[in-house]
């Protein structure tokens, strides 16, 4: 009882504070690219940023398990926070997570260690968190595809080398692939893996 008096608190109004950031995520996923707000006055511990713990808070519960990257893994008061929070599981292997959170988005596994989903069930894929500290619409890749008129264009920093390699081979294995949320502070936008993403 102790220690769980210390862990920082939860949404203020759970029902509510949980609405507004599932309604911000699914504006995302639904008009890739655009950059939507995400208010929160959650202060989690270490390295896991507001914006990770709202959208962990929001989306997670017991039949969704969590992936931390190593950063929020070596930290147990992240852990001890996500479970009491939302009551997800943490898993150790990212092929059982139905979301990963990535906190140091430059070393974030390849995206193949995830859950795919299967040409039956290509819902049954992960969802991926990523915290960049620069995310813009006004440059960038641009982006092609379902829920955008004409073409977007998104910027994001810092991730993997590769990145763009890894968005063309994840559109390629559409229905399948992973779908990629970027939080950055007071924004969140979308790349889900029907969105075509060229230049950069």
């Amino acid at each position: 009882m102790g220690r769980r008096l210390m862990l920082a608190r939860g949404f203020a109004d759970p029902v509510h504070d949980a609405q507004g950031v599932f309604r911000a995520v699914m504006d995302a996923l639904a008009r890739p690219g655009t950059i939507q707000p995400l208010a929160t006055e959650l202060a989690p511990s270490g390295p896991l940023t507001p914006e990770l713990a709202s959208i962990a808070l929001a989306l997670a519960d017991a039949d969704a398990p969590l992936w931390l990257d190593a950063a929020l893994a070596k930290n147990p008061a992240v852990a001890e926070f996500l479970r009491f929070h939302t009551g997800a599981r943490i898993a150790t292997d990212p092929l059982d997570a139905a979301f990963a959170l990535v906190s140091d988005p430059a070393a974030c596994p390849d995206f193949s260690v995830f859950a795919q989903g299967t040409p039956a069930y290509p819902d049954r894929s992960a969802t991926l968190v990523l915290a960049v500290s620069d995310l813009s619409d006004r440059a960038g890749w641009r982006l092609d595809g379902p829920g955008i008129k004409g073409s977007a264009t998104l910027f994001a920093a810092p991730l993997p080398a590769d990145m763009g390699d890894r968005l063309a081979r994840n559109h390629a294995g559409f229905p399948q692939g992973v779908d990629l949320i970027l939080v950055a502070p007071g924004r969140l936008a979308a790349l889900p893996r029907s969105t075509r993403v060229t230049g950069g």
